[in-house]
């Protein structure tokens, strides 16, 4: 007897044992469901494996084409997970239905708006850089004048920097002591008579070069058999005097320089040119130039050099260009206006007012037909005449919007911050009821502020924030009491409360 009631005791405890596993798991299924747990998203079944690129989604029948961030159209995913630019859940886009970020606008509206598109098309481009330059001396065009002998300055023929000369001007006459006594002994030398002589002429010679003759001096001194020890120095080019270190009277030493005198049969440019388009320039690529100086006149040149110099205020790198300056036109100081060309190439152009540039990002308004039209990031390169390159992100024919494009680019911002708050935990399934514990910080008869705890289901922390009161009588509840409530997440991203009631004591 006693046996059978332990027998029946076991089996009693087994079926109170069974019957609370049940609860639990049936709680478990219930809260799940409370959290949306009951209707698996793409993304949920994606993760867990069982949704790919390609397939059809049970919950909506549709088939997945991509994985996309709403908030940056442009980039595509064939799996989902996190994005690598806001670190939300990707979300799915699908077959026969439009992009998020995709604006739908009326003809009417259009017309209204003033939205006008452009096709994409290729050409040649032929670009040009533009940027100001400042004229100076051609460096490789200038000489120096130096005494070549010890001498005194007698007469000065060029008396002021920057004077003018042309080539064979004289510049100075020099009085040089020490070529007396040579010339006079080449002199006495050639009197002799005799047939041995040649070898004391050729030393007399040598001599007379030693001291700073040139061959045309010594040849004047043979020819007229008289000692001249006056020497003039003349300008070996034409240009202009730009620095002068002597004056009469003076006492030059051998080797010291008199004259530097610069040509300007060409000049100079040293032109600014931006960092981000001293990439597009090639040494010896054709250039012109223009001055306020010399109206109508266009001057003609070439890229000289690429000068490793960066100015670290303006950020532009100085490109040496050398023009031809007939009339001695242009001199060194001159502001000029340069134009330097670019090798031609075939590209993608649209015209240069359908890029919108943000600083993040560069993006072009897509019309795709039917009134629709998406935001496509592109890369662009240079720019002519107009017409933008673009290297990335769009094809021949496509159209793009030039005039209307910002208001189009806001609709689809707009557009895709909703789509986001929708794609957020607790915003993918639209009424889905969350719940949490808090106290009342205000209350008025539209809304209460809430001091809540942490609400998992919708993965928000503790804070304090705002809720719309559901229709209705105004609830029971009173300011710094703690309070039990429900609430959704609509589409527009307000918090609504669906309940609200006081914990009360020992619950």
């Amino acid at each position: 007897m006693r046996t059978g009631h332990r027998v029946a005791a076991a089996v009693a405890a087994l079926a109170v044992v069974g019957f609370a596993v049940y609860g639990v798991y049936s709680l478990g299924i219930s809260r799940g469901r409370e959290m949306g747990g009951s209707v698996p998203t793409a993304s949920d079944q994606a993760e867990g494996g069982l949704l790919k690129a390609g397939d059809i989604d049970p919950a909506t029948g549709k088939r997945v084409l991509y994985w996309h961030d709403p908030m940056v159209p442009g980039r595509r995913f064939d799996a989902p997970g996190r994005s690598p630019f806001m670190n939300m859940q990707l979300v799915p886009v699908y077959e026969g239905g439009a992009e998020e970020g995709t604006v739908s606008i009326s003809a009417r509206i259009q017309q209204n708006l003033g939205i006008r598109t452009a096709e994409v098309r290729r050409q040649t481009l032929a670009p040009r850089v533009d940027a100001v330059g400042v004229v100076a001396f051609n460096e490789r065009d200038q000489v120096v004048v130096q005494a070549r002998a010890t001498a005194y300055v007698e007469a000065l023929r060029v008396r002021a920097t920057l004077d003018r000369v042309a080539a064979g001007q004289p510049l100075a006459d020099l009085y040089v002591p020490e070529w007396i006594a040579a010339q006079e002994e080449l002199l006495s030398v050639r009197r002799f008579s005799g047939t041995d002589l040649a070898t004391l002429i050729d030393a007399a010679r040598q001599r007379l070069r030693q001291a700073g003759m040139t061959d045309e001096q010594i040849r004047v001194v043979e020819t007229q058999g008289a000692v001249q020890p006056r020497t003039t120095l003349t300008s070996p080019i034409s240009g202009v005097v730009a620095d002068l270190a002597t004056r009469e009277g003076m006492t030059v030493m051998a080797g010291e320089t008199l004259f530097r005198i610069n040509g300007l049969s060409t000049v100079w440019v040293h032109a600014a040119v931006p960092e981000s388009q001293a990439q597009l320039l090639r040494p010896g690529a054709p250039a012109s130039a223009r001055s306020l100086a010399l109206p109508g006149t266009d001057l003609r040149g070439n890229v000289q050099a690429i000068l490793p110099d960066v100015d670290a205020v303006t950020r532009t790198i100085r490109v040496r260009v050398e023009l031809a300056n007939p009339d001695f036109a242009l001199t060194p100081g001159m502001f000029v206006n340069v134009s330097l060309e670019v090798p031609t190439h075939e590209a993608l152009v649209v015209p240069s007012e359908a890029i919108i540039e943000t600083g993040a990002r560069t993006v072009v308004i897509l019309a795709e037909g039917g009134g629709n039209f998406r935001p496509v990031e592109v890369e662009i390169g240079v720019e002519n005449d107009g017409n933008t390159e673009v290297t990335r992100g769009l094809d021949v024919g496509q159209s793009v919007v030039v005039s209307g494009q910002f208001l189009l680019d806001s609709e689809a911002s707009l557009r895709a911050t909703a789509t986001r708050m929708q794609a957020m935990p607790g915003g993918d399934v639209p009424n889905r009821s969350h719940s949490g514990e808090g106290r009342v910080v205000a209350l008025d008869d539209r809304s209460v502020t809430l001091a809540h705890g942490p609400i998992p289901s919708i993965e928000w922390t503790s804070m304090t924030m705002q809720f719309v009161l559901p229709a209705g009588p105004a609830p029971d509840v009173a300011i710094e009491e703690q309070v039990r409530f429900t609430f959704t997440m609509g589409a527009d991203g307000i918090p609504r409360l669906t309940s609200i009631e006081p914990t009360g004591p020992g619950q």
